[in-house]
């Protein structure tokens, strides 16, 4: 068992990394359904929180069946962060996390998600005062470090775990990589096999299988693993690692039939959380993933990402099994996005 404060997880937790204009209510529903064991809310702007921006807002909303749920803050100024951090906690999350790890450059380079990692003084003096503010467990999530000359990230987790975080996620890319290359899990290791460290310690970056999951796990004998870009058309992963780890045997991919039902029930939770016009509108980025690797599909793709009504879209998805329902998925895997994550 694994935990987070007071919070109790499995052996080998999963975590859905939270990702912008992805892990909306919808998508995180559908993870938790396929195993996810922690999800976190889309990460959101301090700044737009303390001013009651309505995007922001609305980005609170959380559901009993999501727990454990954490709410992701980022922003570049201690004050505007801990009034987030007190807004944050009155939409009662399990947690609230820090995102001390979003490369974008109109994020970074404001210094806010890993633009923090420039000046680790304000860093840590930013997650003691948040974590002084609020009741709820206070995480942070972040990189090796800014660039490849500052991976500095074992000072760096001794001293965010000083100030009273309850567990730390990091992502095996310093900010200069944003993700391009290879993450690299020694240093992620290293901090978790560092005697100062209590804390759990969760790897992310380039988790694209069950196999990569378990060995990460083995290698580097990380407390959870954090997965983002590879859930996009794929939130079954969670499916798969736990079974490769609990049975040693590889899971099938889902069929095309399977597929469909999983398209359906997500547009059906999209349209409830966000009514017709949006619920359509987003899930337009996720039917094509879902069915990623269908021959002559594009026909039927423009359908999916241009019809405007319910009873039109489960017409074409229904069409999908008539049609590509003996199709063999086994070797269809989706290659994931590249998001904010």
């Amino acid at each position: 068992m694994v935990k987070i404060a007071d919070i109790e997880l499995p052996d080998r937790p999963l975590f859905l990394a939270p990702m912008e204009d992805v892990t909306d209510p919808s998508f995180r529903y559908i993870c938790k359904q396929y195993g996810a064991d922690v999800v976190y809310s889309e990460f959101i702007s301090s700044d737009g929180l303390i001013r009651e921006a309505a995007k922001s807002v609305a980005k609170l909303t959380l559901f009993d069946y999501e727990r454990p749920v954490g709410i992701q803050l980022y922003g570049h100024l201690i004050e505007p962060m801990v009034q987030a951090a007190r807004r944050a906690e009155e939409a009662s999350p399990d947690l609230i996390d820090i995102n001390f790890g979003c490369p974008v450059k109109k994020i970074a380079n404001r210094g806010a998600g890993s633009g923090m990692m420039k000046d680790v003084p304000l860093l840590v003096e930013m997650t003691r005062q948040i974590v002084r503010a609020v009741r709820k467990p206070v995480t942070v999530k972040t990189r090796l470090g800014w660039d490849e000359e500052h991976k500095n990230i074992e000072e760096i987790a001794e001293r965010l775990q000083d100030v009273g975080i309850a567990a730390l996620t990091i992502h095996g890319r310093t900010r200069s990589q944003m993700y391009k290359g290879q993450a690299d899990w020694t240093l992620i290791g290293r901090v978790k096999n560092n005697p100062r460290i209590r804390i759990p310690i969760i790897g992310n970056g380039d988790i694209t299988s069950a196999q990569q999951a378990q060995t990460a796990f083995d290698r580097y004998g990380v407390d959870g693993i954090m997965i983002g870009r590879a859930t996009y058309g794929r939130p079954w992963i969670f499916q798969e690692c736990r079974h490769l780890m609990q049975t040693g045997q590889p899971m099938a991919q889902p069929s095309v039939a399977e597929r469909v039902a999983l398209a359906k029930l997500h547009l059906s939770k999209s349209l409830e959380f966000k009514g017709e016009k949006v619920g359509i509108l987003e899930m337009r980025r996720h039917f094509s993933a879902y069915f990623k690797g269908l021959p002559h599909f594009k026909e039927t793709r423009m359908k999916l990402v241009t019809q405007t009504s319910e009873q039109a879209l489960i017409e074409t998805l229904e069409s999908i099994v008539e049609r590509w329902g003996d199709f063999d998925m086994s070797e269809q895997v989706p290659e994931g996005i590249t998001s904010r994550e």
